[in-house]
């Protein structure tokens, strides 16, 4: 991955996080974002997410799809770039692979 990616990614990584904290939904109070995986083309981008407590991810991730375009002009209005990428959002794979080799190893 090239620095202009990953400068990309953490870019967005950062404004999402901080506006995602600003929200007032109850849905959204234990999310953090993991990583963003942007597009080469700069035309998507999908956003991992951690969830403090399982049972909420669902919630989580129904909450994070209804405010996407709130989250993209908030970061249409703070970066300056050719494309605004649309969002799509994840629960992160590492972490719930990670849980899963611990509780194996236990």
């Amino acid at each position: 991955m090239s620095d202009r990616m990953l400068r990309v990614n953490s870019i967005l990584r950062e404004i999402l996080a901080e506006e995602i904290e600003r929200m007032s939904d109850t849905r959204l109070e234990m999310v953090s974002v993991v990583s963003v995986d942007t597009a080469p083309n700069l035309r998507s981008a999908v956003v991992y997410i951690d969830v403090l407590g399982r049972e909420s991810e669902d919630d989580a991730l129904a909450a994070l799809r209804k405010a996407a375009r709130r989250l993209q002009s908030s970061i249409g209005s703070q970066v300056r770039m050719k494309y605004t990428p649309t969002l799509e959002f994840e629960i992160d794979p590492g972490i719930t692979g990670g849980e899963r080799i611990d509780q194996l190893l236990r």
